[in-house]
């Protein structure tokens, strides 16, 4: 069960967070995006590449740069994945990838940033996930979701869903999911199902909270069908939920050498590392970048601490890419499933340990 837990902001005492289910066309061009750095990644770790995927109504479009001494068969891979996500349809396909340009090799080849740019991470001590409660909270309801189209009593439920979570100083005020369906089934029979079989389960008692389920009555087509994706723009959903800042760079798509990616998952362990340490109980980590080059031009950070905590990160913490990407071993093939269902908060990658 899903504990409510203390409010983010003291000043703030509603918020709201949303998540997007692994079939949200979006998010499928974030997977299929990250399924080519990874297919590249398991070739040649050295490899480069910034793909982004645009669906829209059968066709995807797939473009980017990249420099590997692997080769990938994109259009296989994305159509592959489309249908593994679970969709039926064939789509067409048209791929538009080139090598990088020589003008940013010149200063990623010495070790220098690939990009320009701000990056931020944040820690809390709210929940075990160290995030926000009601960004957990919606991304465990995007999560059950897609573990439910997995039941035979759910082969109504489509890949297509969001989530959203209010919270009224701590308490939880309204659950808000939007759900692809088969168009047999009726509105209500949806929600008195996922009430049962999702709601109960990750909230537990639902009395007093306000409850909406596919507000506009129906949601029967989905996918690239029905709307059209776009890498990188859940870069809310994939952080912390528009609770704290964000730089503008998304991750999806990027190898590590692209500090948008890399220092911003660099960022989160730093401050997980001030939180776990117990120096303060939530912490905000800003890095800023001038591409070609090395060090930083800006670390700062913000904490609930009584000190200021930025001579301690400097002191310790290498903020240099090659450092990054050494401690966090980034250089394999763990990108897709950052892709599904936020950045943060997951174990399995190694910033979150």
């Amino acid at each position: 069960m899903f504990a409510e837990g203390l409010i983010f902001n003291a000043c703030a005492m509603l918020t709201t967070t949303e998540s997007v289910t692994i079939g949200h066309p979006d998010k499928v061009c974030d997977q299929i995006s990250d399924a080519i750095v990874d297919a590249y990644l398991v070739q040649d770790p050295l490899s480069r590449v910034a793909v982004n995927c645009m669906g829209s109504h059968g066709t995807l479009f797939i473009g980017g740069e990249v420099t590997s001494k692997g080769t990938v068969d994109h259009a296989k891979l994305a159509q592959d994945l489309y249908q593994e996500i679970g969709y039926t349809e064939e789509l067409k396909i048209i791929v538009n990838v080139v090598p990088q340009s020589p003008d940013i090799a010149q200063g990623v080849d010495t070790g220098g940033a690939g990009d320009q740019g701000m990056m931020y991470g944040f820690a809390t001590d709210e929940t075990k996930e160290m995030l926000p409660t009601s960004v957990v909270a919606a991304h465990a309801l995007t999560r059950g979701l897609t573990a439910l189209r997995a039941k035979p009593e759910f082969s109504w439920l489509k890949p297509d869903g969001k989530s959203q979570v209010t919270y009224d100083s701590g308490k939880l005020k309204t659950i808000l999911v939007s759900c692809q369906h088969a168009e047999s089934i009726a509105q209500d029979d949806i929600k008195a199902k996922l009430s049962e079989h999702l709601f109960t389960p990750t909230f537990g008692d639902l009395t007093g909270i306000e409850i909406l389920v596919n507000p506009t009555g129906r949601f029967v087509q989905g996918g690239f069908s029905a709307d059209t994706g776009l890498t990188g723009r859940k870069i809310m959903v994939d952080t912390y939920g528009g609770l704290i800042p964000h730089g503008g760079g998304a991750f999806s798509g990027k190898d590590p050498s692209k500090v948008d990616r890399s220092a911003a998952y660099f960022c989160r362990y730093v401050a997980r590392q001030l939180v776990k340490r117990e120096l303060c109980h939530k912490a905000t980590v800003r890095v800023a970048y001038a591409i070609g080059r090395a060090e930083p031009v800006m670390i700062d950070v913000e904490s609930d601490a009584k000190e200021d905590l930025r001579p301690l990160i400097e002191k310790e913490f290498d903020f240099t890419p090659k450092a990054i990407i050494e401690k966090l071993d980034l250089r394999k093939p763990i990108y897709r499933q950052t892709a599904m269902n936020g950045h943060f908060g997951n174990t399995a990658f190694p910033w979150e340990k």
